[in-house]
């Protein structure tokens, strides 16, 4: 039998110089899929308990889609797995381009480093035969240079992941790049591949993907397809409005996610800029202004038609139909740029008050060469900037910087310095949550992180169901897990049983009630976003909906197993609760990861989209960790639990 899966992995110890291919058996996919689900297995089961985030005994590992090069859409994304030096938790980030089926292409679907090398390396893979390489000459160099470097001598076909200087620097808010500019950013694992001296992961391989069934792969891929072209009839200056109607309407009905994908596919994600400032989902000023203070005539400059006339061409993660990335004309250093996304135009943009657009495209670049998470680089000179404002840091502090809400000359400035990790930038390189300890004086009430990690772009204030995932995720400070508006567009209660099902209208308020309906919807998110990113998902095609995307017919056809969507969900539940056992492990207390005071409405805003609302995680946690059998008093994991899902 043909299966989606190579069957073995490969272990990379650096401290020696040594590398392991290992077979994995049959029974690890079937109950966690690879990807996510194979990085837990192997982290959980493999490093001590206690290792130090930047020590040897940290593994990292690049994992490819269960379902990549199996023939399914959306399904070229592969996740990048680690302890996190940024929270101390679980940690992982998610990128898409064309690096997950490399992977599989070398016959692995996951490659793992632990150890500290004595020297900058690099991994070369040759279909399937692997070596480490000086990297003494790429040190130093960005994420982009080097990436053309290696491909210059190993041919454009290679696939290369890479670091920037903020890795090679330890920054604890430093990814791992990809494609010349993607980004595999959250959770500061780059910092853990840039302490073990790994300049890069290069691959070159021709090996077969197979598939159980690749006639019914191709009818359901087709099947899917043709819900992915549909029109907006919509101008981009007309979002705006769509927000602001969002914004004063008390009624409202569940998101369908096509309409999104329609957005995507003409502007990117982007295509929300306004509409997400304007309904409140977008957090401004350092969390604590709304969009009253970055109104429609200031967001002007970041409309997405604006963004749209500057880009050059689109381009598609692998197995993508979408298409939402683009490369853009910028003026400036950096000529041609990946378009900024949506979380990184308004980190460097309306969270800092900035509305020139183009320093945003320049720090986009920047950051990304560099290897730096823009949400956490965008966060943390927010916090910064509050921090000047009331006086705890000052001009003698900042090397001179004149750091004031919009004065994008200063935040550019800063941004340099913390890529350098010089003066001011050294203290800030690491995030919001280390900056406070280091700056004292208060400074505590200014940051906004859970456990450590910037949330995203999206206020749960306006979504409570963002702060429940920011909040009691494995992974804390993670926006592409769940929301009450990802629930209603993944509807998934048309194929998975004794699922609630929304109301066809519903009171915005009613969002924010405390129920057994609420706590479901947001662990029925957690288990399928942990099985999607097992399988190698994109968030952005489920959006389309369950019956639409057919995940759980792909894994049958491409298995030959006759699994139901019900036995999927329990592959999720498995991966979640074994991310929360590893947390567990390393003496993570998961209350310690609830999102600052301020993020929750903590006191709540006196104006704008978000007046009056808060969000009680104290009461949202219990029933969220009792739909997975985890103590409700300290969200562990039970022993019957452990039991139940076969986890050691």
């Amino acid at each position: 039998m043909n299966k989606p899966y190579m069957g073995k992995i490969l272990m990379v110890d650096l401290s020696n110089r040594t590398m392991t291919e290992e077979e994995i058996p049959d029974r690890v996919y079937e109950q966690y899929l690879s990807g996510m689900g194979l990085g837990a297995y192997i982290l959980y089961n493999r490093m001590p308990a206690g290792a130090d985030p930047l020590g040897p005994d940290n593994i990292l590992g690049f994992c490819s889609g269960f379902l990549t090069g199996t023939g399914s859409l959306f399904s070229g994304r592969w996740t990048l797995v680690g302890k996190s030096p940024l929270t101390g938790c679980w940690g992982d980030a998610n990128c898409g381009g064309t690096f997950s089926p490399a992977i599989k292409h070398c016959g692995y679907d996951a490659i793992f480093f632990k150890g500290i090398s004595s020297g900058p390396v690099y991994l070369y893979v040759k279909n399937g035969k692997a070596s480490l390489k000086d990297a003494a000459d790429l040190w130093g160099r960005d994420a982009v240079e080097t990436e053309e470097a290696l491909k210059k001598q190993y041919g454009p076909k290679a696939a290369v992941a890479v670091i920037g200087p903020a890795g090679e620097k330890v920054s604890l808010i430093s990814g791992v790049c990809s494609d010349k500019g993607r980004i595999a950013a959250r959770s500061g694992l780059g910092a853990v591949m840039g302490v073990k001296k790994l300049k890069a992961v290069v691959l070159d391989g021709v090996q077969r993907i197979g598939a159980h069934d690749p006639a019914e792969m191709k009818r359901l891929s087709r099947h899917c397809l043709k819900w992915v072209n549909f029109p907006l009839p919509l101008p981009g200056w007309m979002l705006g409005f769509v927000g602001a109607f969002l914004r004063v309407t008390p009624i409202v009905f569940p998101q369908d996610g096509i309409l999104y994908t329609s957005i995507l596919r003409k502007w990117g994600t982007g295509g929300m800029n306004q509409t997400s400032i304007e309904m409140g989902d977008s957090p401004l000023k350092n969390w604590d202004g709304s969009n009253r203070d970055f109104p429609m005539s200031r967001s002007r400059t970041i409309n997405p038609d604006i963004v749209r006339r500057m880009e050059i061409v689109k381009y598609h993660c692998y197995s993508c139909p979408v298409g939402c990335g683009g490369i853009c004309a910028a003026k400036g250093k950096y000529p041609h740029t990946h378009k900024p996304e949506y979380e990184s135009v308004l980190a460097l943009g309306g969270l800092c008050m900035n509305e020139d657009l183009d320093s945003i495209f320049y720090l986009n670049e920047l950051l990304n060469r560099a290897g730096m998470d823009t949400i956490s680089a965008g966060a943390t000179a927010a916090f910064a900037v509050e921090c000047y404002e009331k006086g705890i840091l000052t001009k003698e502090d900042t090397g001179g910087l004149e750091l004031k809400w919009g004065n994008t000359e200063a935040m550019v400035a800063l941004i340099r310095k913390m890529v350098d990790r010089e003066g001011i930038g050294d203290l800030l390189a690491d995030g919001t949550k280390i900056a406070a300890q280091k700056i004292g004086k208060g400074s505590e009430a200014f940051t906004v992180h859970a456990g450590g990690q910037e949330p995203a772009m999206h206020d749960g204030r306006c979504d409570p169901g963002f702060n429940v995932h920011y909040s009691l995720e494995p992974t804390p400070g993670r926006h592409t897990l769940g929301a009450h508006l990802y629930y209603e567009m993944f509807q998934l209660w048309k194929l998975v049983k004794g699922i609630p099902k929304p109301a066809p209208l519903f009171t915005k308020n009613s969002k924010f009630r405390i129920d057994g309906e609420k706590a479901q919807m947001a662990a029925v998110c957690s288990k399928f976003m942990s099985l999607a990113n097992g399988a190698g998902m994109c968030m952005f095609g489920l959006f389309i909906g369950a019956k639409r995307v057919p995940t759980f017919g792909w894994l049958n056809a491409a298995t030959g197993w006759r699994l139901t969507p019900e036995d999927y969900m329990t592959v999720g539940e498995r991966i979640q609760t074994l991310k929360q056992a590893f947390n567990v492990k390393h003496g993570i207390e998961p209350r310690n990861n609830f999102i600052s005071g301020r993020a929750l409405g903590h006191p709540p805003q006196k104006r704008g989209a978000n007046q009056g609302r808060s969000v009680d995680i104290e009461k949202l946690a219990p029933g969220y960790w009792e739909q997975f059998g985890w103590d409700t008093a300290t969200g562990k994991p039970k022993e019957e639990t452990l039991r139940k899902l076969g986890i050691q």
